[in-house]
């Protein structure tokens, strides 16, 4: 079967999952290409490697399905295939994705062999950049059908991002329709479940490619009638309703609104919110941020949960005593008659893996490709640098091989950093800042080592590549195995200091601490009363 990172995108009444931040070198501190990837659904998370191989001529690749494990049929495997760690390969190429489902009578293909997965995973074996990648990607579909609903896809290298939304042909056709567009150098785009290229320049190959029958299959299929200069393609392949808008592009125009300008976003909001549709002046598909953005930024804005606007969510109802910014799936709910959405943020509980993946041109590959991984929620994550451009391992505890999404095992990241989040989930307000204060602690003392390790890296890289990379290796495993035991010290200690409601406060040189009762706070005591103005009041004794 095929090794992979697991991923099920849900349902849209579920929680819509995925959000990708793909960034151009131009516009980074340090020149690097970043792409992120917060992986959404309730599966398991891990790290997966596909070591270099090379096959015989006429040898088979077997293709199980990315989502659900089915055999689908088998495609002709590459004499040569590269090295790819997690979602990244060799020579620094990363490819993410969000799933868009598109129009509902395209998302199945009788006979197609290739999901979305499968066609990352072998793009990443078999392309050095992102535009052979592009090109691997819509020949595979071609040749063996496309076995997915709608997909928009990150695809970046060292000197290029590019965005590609995808759909298939449906039942009685082979293949997919598409555009992929470059980021222009110094710009910055997303995507969360929606697609978002809209027209495109027909004659401009170094800037876009696409489907040579993108426009005509639309007007075979009755689905488009105007110029080839006006197409639009997510305005015909997947057009923006009030829930693709508020739950996907409005976490687009957070992440904008964040990095532009003051103001610069505000003429979207309508639009974003599922309030001007359908909508004529959609969000611009790319912005230039304000300044440059570093590996710290990024990670910061992974965290979001619309903090700034009037949509933040600790607040209302739905945050409970402890302020928690988090609404429990579904997404869509009704009473009395009516349908209501609660907000999705790029940060939700459901998140299996996310991460921040540089390309960094100037290094050698194998020391230039490093990836910022965590597991579970974004908010909640602290990341550790994992060389996948170099690695020849993974940390045992981040494998495939330790624990399960029904094996729970104290020695698998993905359990253990489930235990610190969903711990802070429950007194959030007093939890989740000493989260924070960790994550800050680790991810500070990671950026500042890596610098030094790397000047290392780079010395034996001059005398012996395969000693750069097992140095590098070995410096990904031990870091991230021992996050893992840090952050189950760190669970032991939250757990102690909060357990049954309290908060207990060391008092040396005794050997009990102090046992502080912070209990609900003013606002939640005034919504009881108001709710129950004498249910609970104590009456005074004559």
């Amino acid at each position: 079967a095929m090794i992979k990172w697991l991923l099920v995108p849900l349902l849209m009444g579920l929680c819509l999952g995925c959000t990708n931040f793909i960034i151009s070198p131009g516009a980074t501190t340090d020149g690097s290409s970043m792409i992120t990837y917060s992986a959404d659904g309730p599966m398991y998370g891990y790290i997966d490697i596909y070591p270099a191989a090379f096959h015989h001529r006429g040898e088979k690749r077997q293709i199980w399905n990315w989502e659900n494990g089915k055999y689908m049929g088998e495609i002709d495997e590459a004499l040569h295939t590269y090295n790819v760690v997690g979602n990244m390969n060799q020579f620094q190429l990363t490819i993410a994705e969000t799933t868009n489902e598109g129009l509902e009578d395209y998302q199945h293909q009788e006979g197609a062999i290739l999901d979305y997965g499968n066609l990352i995973y072998i793009a990443l074996q078999r392309a050095k950049t992102a535009r052979e990648a592009i090109t691997i990607m819509t020949d595979l579909v071609v040749e063996y059908g496309y076995a997915s609903a709608g997909e928009t896809f990150s695809i970046g290298d060292t000197e290029e991002v590019w965005m590609m939304d995808l759909l298939g042909k449906g039942d009685g056709y082979r293949g997919a329709v598409w555009v992929a567009v470059k980021v222009p150098d110094g710009y910055v785009t997303a995507h969360a479940n929606q697609g978002r290229i809209r027209t495109f320049p027909k004659d401009k190959p170094e800037e876009c490619v696409y489907a040579p029958d993108v426009i005509s299959f639309a007007r075979e299929r009755g689905l488009y009638t105007g110029t080839d200069e006006d197409f639009s393609f997510s305005d015909t392949y997947d057009p923006v309703s009030f829930i693709m808008a508020r739950a996907c592009e409005f976490r687009v125009w957070n992440w904008f609104r964040k990095i532009t300008e003051p103001g610069f976003m505000d003429p979207y909001y309508q639009y974003a919110t599922g309030h001007e549709l359908p909508s004529t002046e959609r969000m611009p598909l790319w912005v230039k941020p304000a300044k440059k953005l570093s590996v710290q930024d990024v990670l910061a804005q992974m965290r979001d949960h619309y903090d700034g606007t009037d949509h933040v969510m600790d607040v209302d109802i739905g945050g409970e005593a402890f302020h928690r910014p988090y609404r429990w799936s579904p997404l869509i709910w009704n009473y009395d008659g009516k349908e209501y959405i609660n907000e999705r943020p790029i940060s939700v509980v459901f998140t299996m893996f996310n991460f921040v993946a540089q390309s960094r041109g100037w290094l050698p590959d194998p020391i230039g490709g490093l990836v910022w991984f965590g597991a579970d929620d974004t908010d909640s994550s602290a990341h550790f640098p994992l060389y996948a451009a170099a690695a020849t391992r993974v940390p045992i505890k981040w494998s495939k091989d330790i624990g399960g999404v029904r094996d729970m095992n104290l020695d698998a990241a993905f359990w253990v950093f489930n235990l610190v989040t969903n711990w802070g989930y429950w007194r959030y307000n007093l939890i989740h800042p000493e989260i924070k204060n960790k994550i800050k602690e680790i991810e500070d003392a990671f950026h500042k080592v890596t610098k030094d390790k790397e000047i290392r890296a780079l010395e034996l890289y001059q005398k012996s590549h395969t000693a750069a990379k097992e140095y590098l290796t070995s410096l990904s495993e031990n870091w991230g195995n021992d996050l893992v035991d840090e952050w189950l010290e760190f669970f032991k200690y939250l757990f102690t200091k909060y357990m049954d409601g309290n908060l207990k406060v060391p008092n040396p040189p005794h050997q009990n601490p102090n046992v502080e009762w912070p209990g609900y706070g003013s606002k939640f005591y005034q919504k009881i009363v108001a709710e129950e103005p004498t249910k609970f009041l104590v009456k005074q004794d004559r």
